[in-house]
């Protein structure tokens, strides 16, 4: 991660663009890639229903701990707020989920 700005001499922190994009992009293809392997996980596991998705927010409470403890928890160092680290793309990556696995619960438990 790279940090997204500085100080100011008055301590407001500042934000530059690129870095809080890359940031925030690397965030996304992380919980993406999570919501892949969770999703294959959780088929091949056999959940169904709710516990599918307590699974699912499972892993991304945990994706959200790590980022927290990737950015040494200064989150405004990388980030514009904490909403960035906690619920960025968390909705986005539970299509690729269900997508994987539904996928592999038929492949393992049907089939």
């Amino acid at each position: 991660m790279a940090a997204a700005g500085g100080t100011s001499s008055d301590e407001a922190p500042i934000i530059q663009a690129e870095n809080l994009t890359s940031n925030v992009r690397s965030i996304l293809y992380s919980r993406t890639f999570l919501s892949i392997i969770g999703g294959v996980v959780a088929g091949i596991w056999g959940f169904t229903g709710l516990t599918g998705f307590i699974f699912y927010f499972l892993i991304m409470m945990v994706a959200s701990l790590g980022l927290l403890a990737k950015s040494k928890f200064s989150v405004h160092t990388y980030f514009d707020s904490w909403s960035r680290i906690l619920v960025e793309g968390v909705f986005g990556g539970l299509m690729s989920f269900v997508l994987f696995w539904t996928f592999a619960y038929d492949i393992v438990h049907i089939f």
